[in-house]
């Protein structure tokens, strides 16, 4: 599959995010042809981590959220990481953005603690997906649906668990942006 003329955002977090789960999908997305553009809570530069507390490497963030929109985008992923995944949900833009995905009827991936942020933008109720267990209750109390399974794909909402689960999640991932609208749009 190929993601030619696709532009796909991925968010990072200052100091917090996980460096496989940005990594990974990133590269997937370039290599089946399709544009990245990191996005942060700044523009500038952001430093990931390795098991939440082991230092990453430190990335280009082509543009802060403030200064985005989702009409802009084809596709959206989230990246976890626990420090990483509730600074952004703590973030009134970042939520705004997130949601303006959902309200387009655009494909959004989001892995291991990235879910927090779905939580927080309130869109999770009636959906199924997973995430990091430890937030199982979380999505199940926003209305969420949680099953521990590799990937989980509903209506264009791609999830997945942790780390391990990259080679599926990012093959899902192309799947659904190269559709590029959720299943009911």
């Amino acid at each position: 599959m190929t993601l030619e003329g696709r532009n796909i955002a991925i968010l990072i977090a200052p100091r917090g995010t996980e460096e496989p789960e940005f990594v990974q999908p990133k590269q997937a997305i370039e290599q089946a042809g399709g544009t990245i553009t990191v996005i942060g809570l700044e523009a500038g530069e952001a430093k990931t981590n390795n098991g939440d507390l082991d230092p990453g490497g430190s990335y280009k963030v082509d543009r802060a959220v403030a200064d985005v929109s989702a009409d802009e985008f084809d596709g959206l992923i989230i990246p976890g990481g626990t420090v990483g995944a509730d600074k952004l949900r703590a973030d009134d833009d970042m939520v705004n953005f997130v949601n303006a995905f959902f309200q387009q009827n655009k494909p959004v991936g989001a892995i291991c603690h990235g879910p927090w942020l779905l939580v927080e933008a309130g869109v999770v109720e009636d959906r199924d997906l997973t995430s990091y267990q430890s937030i199982q209750t979380d999505i199940e109390n926003a209305g969420g649906n949680w099953t521990d399974q590799e990937v989980v794909v509903d209506e264009g909402l791609v999830t997945s668990r942790t780390p391990h689960d990259l080679p599926a999640f990012c093959a899902k991932l192309i799947e659904e942006f190269a559709e590029g609208r959720h299943a009911d749009a």
